[in-house]
């Protein structure tokens, strides 16, 4: 069954903004909202527990088959006036479809990747497009998980989700409060690198990533905190020829990221 929601003032509607758009609720709630078709499609395939699915009447008219899975697969379901969709969505076009989902952190567990594990941590990173677009490419290149410290960007924004596509839902990652500390118990398994511009770094094609290893970039302005660093086994830059005096921090994640696995 579908609950038919066609004011502004109803509760509910009142919840999704502020899902949307306040990470303390988010927290405080357990869940985050994804939307898009794509993105919808992509929670139920990688299994996501879906709190509650929401579409808009014209989505609904013309995406019957999806509605009614995502309908059977939601504990709720509403359906929305499609004005007052709009008036929810964070997006400037609105396709009609927007999930409540059970949010997906998990526990960093070392004996799983002690062999030959590859671990991005993230120190600090504010920007949700930066944040997004490094999920994906760690993703795509098959990193065995991400870590993020606790006054990163919320990983459950919803320009995080979006511009993760979908990576969010599938790949594994962790939140910590004492980087050093989780760094110096993975130096128990692997090498670690903190990626600085320093005296003592090694270019990035010198470093050599074989076992477990595990690689840390850090804030947008600032890099990397001085304990982070020490924690570290290792310093690695990545060496530039052009005139640009660095790279943005998810350019610079998706280089190490490469090197990481290949």
């Amino acid at each position: 069954m579908m609950e038919n929601i066609s004011s502004k003032e109803n509760k509910k509607i009142k919840y999704l903004k502020k899902l949307l758009s306040s990470a303390p609720f988010r927290r405080q709630e357990g869940v985050f909202a994804a939307e898009g078709l794509r993105l919808c499609s992509d929670a139920l395939k990688s299994g996501c527990t879906v709190a509650a699915a929401c579409f808009s009447e014209t989505f609904a008219e013309k995406n019957g088959a999806f509605v009614r899975e995502a309908r059977d697969s939601a504990d709720e379901a509403y359906l929305l006036k499609d004005s007052l969709f709009a008036s929810v969505s964070d997006t400037k076009t609105p396709q009609g479809v927007l999930f409540v989902i059970k949010r997906l952190d998990k526990n960093l567990d070392f004996d799983r990747i002690k062999d030959n594990g590859k671990v991005l941590a993230l120190e600090t990173v504010q920007d949700p497009v930066n944040l997004g677009t490094i999920l994906r490419s760690a993703e795509a290149f098959g990193i065995s998980a991400v870590v993020l410290t606790r006054d990163c960007c919320d990983v459950y924004s919803p320009k995080v989700t979006r511009g993760s596509m979908g990576a969010v839902f599938r790949l594994p990652f962790y939140i910590t409060d004492d980087l050093p500390a989780l760094i110096g118990e993975f130096n128990r398994y692997g090498t670690t690198f903190a990626a600085v511009l320093d005296k003592d770094s090694v270019s990035l094609h010198e470093c050599s990533f074989e076992g477990a290893a595990l690689a840390v970039v850090g804030n947008e302005g600032n890099g990397l905190t001085e304990d982070t660093v020490k924690a570290c086994t290792h310093k690695l830059y990545i060496p530039m020829s052009g005139k640009a005096e660095s790279l943005n921090v998810s350019a610079a994640a998706s280089i190490i990221l490469w090197e990481m696995k290949k």
